[in-house]
């Protein structure tokens, strides 16, 4: 029997537990909305029910039939799965580097990713490339380009854990660190379109643009499941994270080992990008602001912060995604181009104001 005394704060977390839940419940939805709508619009739109029916029912043929199953829906759920992997990498990150600034793409991640990529279609030969077209790189051997992406971002990673270990670097260093190898690997990209013909050149620039619509149902089938893996070993260690947000020494306390689970969540983020960036191309700022957003929605407790960062990626990207199939209708805008410019003064804001972890 619980006491008078406890009741008022039993009915205070049971109202802090259903709100939390009533927010992720209110995000599934709005994305199920999202992709009705996404599916829907573009060069040819098609309308909302009919759209609606070919979901329910792929079996019947339509004149809609091929646009939705064979381009949109694709790229639809590519959408959702980069931006939902970019975003619970992003928010591990900044737990397990105690900086709020840290995501895939300002720790370096995302182009030494897009670096090995570009080396394994330019010199391993994993690509076909093509001067014109949406085709312009046509990946090959998908588990070989994936392997080098995950390998240079895998570099990137490992030093700045390695500066953080053996040199008890701050955050504001290690973000620094992240930044220079940013660099590094954005010159390396450079060195190798230097050194190729016109065609490459322009295949290469063309692919460093990140596209959801350039996953093909097989890519996205390989992008799903390794997304899917880490969120599931994230979610799992989602109380060694609340551990870890109380500083190191509190999460030892705990039992934490606090040196594995860095290593391996970073290992994880690093693949997550990795495979999405080996397919899609860079996308920028998504795995920095969805975090941020998610955490002025539902707080810092991980039970429900990373469920809620994966949906609020899902949400940005898709929507972003939509934004940019239809700005500059007919032609479509790439939808890196419209999150760098959506990310960037968010960024600069966070900077400005302040920033919360």
């Amino acid at each position: 029997m619980v006491s008078t005394e406890a009741s008022p704060t039993l009915s205070g977390y049971g109202h802090y537990v259903a709100l939390k839940r009533f927010i992720i419940i209110v995000q599934l939805f709005m994305l199920m909305v999202l992709i009705v709508i996404s599916v829907s619009l573009g060069s040819v739109n098609i309308p909302f029910f009919d759209t609606l029916n070919i979901l329910l029912t792929p079996k019947d043929i339509s004149r809609y039939h091929s646009i939705v199953l064979g381009v949109r829906l694709p790229q639809t759920l590519t959408a959702i799965v980069a931006g939902s992997g970019l975003a619970v990498s992003g928010a591990v990150m900044q737990i397990i580097l105690q900086n709020p600034l840290g995501s895939p793409f300002t720790l370096g991640l995302s182009n030494a990713a897009a670096f090995g990529a570009a080396f394994s279609v330019m010199i391993l030969g994993t690509g076909v490339m093509h001067s014109t077209g949406a085709d312009a790189i046509t990946i090959m051997a998908p588990y070989k380009t994936t392997l080098s992406a995950f390998s240079f971002s895998l570099i990137s990673a490992g030093i700045i854990l390695a500066l953080a270990r053996i040199k008890k670097a701050s955050p504001e260093v290690m973000l620094l660190t992240g930044v220079t190898l940013n660099s590094l690997f954005v010159a390396g990209t450079m060195f190798l379109q230097y050194f190729a013909d016109d065609v490459q050149l322009a295949a290469m620039v063309f692919w460093t643009f990140g596209d959801a619509g350039r996953a093909s149902w097989s890519e996205l089938g390989i992008m799903t499941v390794v997304t899917l893996a880490a969120i599931c070993y994230f979610l799992f260690n989602k109380w060694h994270y609340n551990a870890l947000n109380m500083g190191d020494e509190t999460a030892q306390g705990l039992g934490v080992p606090v040196d594995r689970v860095r290593m391996m969540g970073m290992v994880a983020a690093s693949l997550v990008t990795a495979v999405s960036i080996s397919f899609i191309g860079v996308i920028s700022f998504v795995g920095l602001v969805a975090p941020h957003i998610t955490r002025r929605l539902v707080g810092e407790d991980y039970r429900f912060f990373l469920p809620a960062s994966i949906l609020t990626g899902g949400l940005l990207l898709l929507s972003s995604d939509i934004v940019a199939r239809l700005i500059l209708a007919p032609r479509v805008l790439p939808v890196a181009i419209l999150t760098a410019f959506l990310g960037a003064p968010v960024f600069i804001y966070l900077l400005i104001t302040g920033y919360r972890r």
